[in-house]
């Protein structure tokens, strides 16, 4: 007889084989959700061996589920999301609906009804943050205009799948969605009542919440008790979530996100956030590998044609969809390509949409067992994916007229205005992107009253430095034609302050070229790329970790040589 599979075998078990095989995926350059997917799948009912506790497994899931968005609440900014809100709000939300709309059409093809469809869709239309932002770090882009932009698009998808976990429910309860046809005035009156519960939750926590567990925290971090500070952390998450759910109806992930919402509010929600880290990774490892334990490897071989199908809606329909949107917005090729390809996969939101839908009676488990699938490959393949973005943008430049032509056309943030005098643009400084380090140069530049022309990829940044009276272009600085509209010809100095090695690289070689005798400023994060561009005499390197060593060590120099020269010992 099988022994009884308790608490502890079933975690043993998950966070084992979480380790061996999310470290395989690792070595392989996977993402390391690949293998906790994997460890789920192994010790999950529909493979021979170990069989988990699903049920139990699936608990644990839901804390995971929990833990994940209260992380996302509490790293959401408002302000992040408002400086790229015209690409990344219309650009997601088109997105969204072209997606889902592929999704429902194959799910009528297939002979599922409307409601089936429209989850499915929703679940596939959806992409990962995890997987996005480990991306993004990995390349070295997150903190650049394409990286801002890709998660602000993320973040519109959150934002919009936490409005789906609130309406399902109640669309499920008055329509039915299998042909039950209820009739318009129920299927308003239920939908009403889910929002008059929503609103009534989020205004209860922006007005009390958001002053009670701030202040909350900050009585708890005066006591200098460590665990006591993360345990009200996670049970101000795990507290929300389950009220949220037991007096006003709404989804555990929606209370979790506003918790991490009000938390947010604290000036210590950074020290909450690193607090919370190592239990959110440990619990979200747990989510994935509950998900992977529902997954029919079966479907394989059963349905391969439907899986290519899904495969191809999620990896080659969103990003079709976005490439062009990104485009259509007069964004550069590069950026175009890194949104297609940070939209090529679907994860964490993807499993809680579906297993929501399989929970209300809409989706069938094989929809479900089809976005495990779409998510296995997808979050698999997507590294690979980054890694095509510079080939394929090369590529495209050569030998697509129709990309090049909608990247630059008619544009007239792509080229200076022509009563712009050429005193101004000779000897002047070309900085390239206008981030944290590019808005303090072009201030110090701006203040000595030192002409410069700003190139940058963000178009709303653009028109802003036109409306102070500023020379900006927009564009990738890679491109040669944007350095070119720079008037990097007659330019005394090129200013790099993008921490992107690579295209640093591809403007450097540029200006070199079409100006041998200007002087280039780059910065970096990276030491080999720092020791690289210096050992080829390509310009004055500054490597940020080195520049703020110097300056913190010219300020402990400095005070104590104000000590000593006023006859005070340094240690007295």
């Amino acid at each position: 007889m099988q022994p009884s599979v308790t608490l502890v075998s079933t975690l043993a078990a998950a966070l084992g084989l979480a380790l061996i095989f999310g470290f395989v995926a690792a070595r392989l350059k996977l993402p390391p959700i690949v293998g906790y997917l994997v460890a789920g799948i192994v010790i999950g009912p529909a493979t021979p061996g170990f069989d988990a506790d699903v049920g139990l497994a699936s608990q644990l899931a839901e804390i995971g589920a929990i833990l994940l968005m209260f992380g996302v609440g509490l790293h959401f900014s408002v302000a992040d999301l408002l400086n790229v809100r015209r690409m990344a709000l219309p650009g997601a939300i088109v997105q969204i609906l072209f997606s889902s709309s592929l999704g429902v059409g194959v799910a009528l093809l297939w002979g599922w009804g409307a409601g089936a469809g429209i989850v499915f869709g929703l679940s596939l239309s959806v992409a990962s943050t995890v997987v996005l932002v480990r991306a993004l770090e990995d390349q070295g882009v997150l903190e650049s205009v394409n990286g801002r932009i890709a998660v602000g698009w993320l973040v519109v998808e959150d934002l919009a799948t936490v409005l789906a976990l609130v309406l399902l429910p109640a669309l499920a309860d008055s329509l039915g969605f299998a042909g039950n046809g209820a009739d318009a005035r129920g299927i308003w009156l239920g939908l009403g009542k889910a929002m008059g519960r929503v609103a009534v939750f989020i205004a209860l926590m922006m007005v009390i919440g958001r002053r009670l567990f701030p202040w909350m925290l900050w009585q708890v971090a005066r006591t200098g008790s460590r665990e006591l500070f993360t345990l009200c952390v996670i049970a101000a998450a795990v507290g929300i979530a389950h009220g949220s759910a037991h007096f006003f109806g709404v989804s555990f992930a929606l209370g979790a996100f506003f918790a991490g919402m009000v938390l947010r509010e604290s000036a210590l929600s950074y020290r909450a956030a690193g607090e919370s880290l190592p239990l959110r990774d440990a619990f979200s490892v747990l989510f994935f590998v509950s998900v992977g334990m529902l997954f029919d490897p079966a479907i394989l071989i059963e349905q391969p044609l439907r899986v290519l199908t899904v495969g191809a809606i999620v990896m080659l329909g969103k990003s079709l969809a976005a490439f062009t949107i990104v485009l259509l917005f007069r964004y550069p090729l590069n950026t175009a390509l890194t949104v297609s390809a940070s939209l090529a996969q679907i994860g964490e939101f993807s499993f809680i949409l579906a297993g929501l839908g399989v929970s209300l009676g809409l989706l069938p488990e094989a929809g479900q067992n089809l976005v495990l699938a779409a998510a296995l490959f997808s979050i698999a393949l997507n590294p690979l994916v980054f890694r095509s973005v510079e080939p394929m943008q090369n590529w495209i430049r050569k030998r697509s007229e129709l990309a090049s032509a909608l990247e630059r056309r008619d544009d007239p943030l792509a080229e200076l205005p022509s009563t712009v005098s050429q005193e101004r643009l000779t000897g002047h400084t070309l900085l390239a992107g206008y981030g944290l380090v590019g808005r303090r140069i072009a201030e110090a530049l701006a203040g000595n009253g030192l002409s410069f022309v700003v190139a940058e990829q963000n178009r709303e940044l653009v028109e802003r430095l036109r409306a102070r009276g500023w020379l900006a272009v927009s564009g990738d600085a890679s491109d040669p034609a944007v350095l070119i509209q720079g008037h990097v010809v007659r330019a005394r100095m090129l200013v790099i302050a993008t921490p992107d090695a690579f295209r640093a690289r591809q403007m450097i070689e540029t200006a070199r070229i079409l100006n041998p005798g200007i002087e280039i400023v780059v910065r970096t994060h990276s030491e080999e790329g720092a020791s690289l561009l210096a050992k080829e005499k390509m310009a004055r390197v500054f490597v940020g970790e080195h520049e703020l060593a110097k300056g913190m060590i010219d300020h402990v120099l400095g005070r104590l040589k104000e000590t000593v020269s006023a006859g005070r010992h340094p240690d007295a």
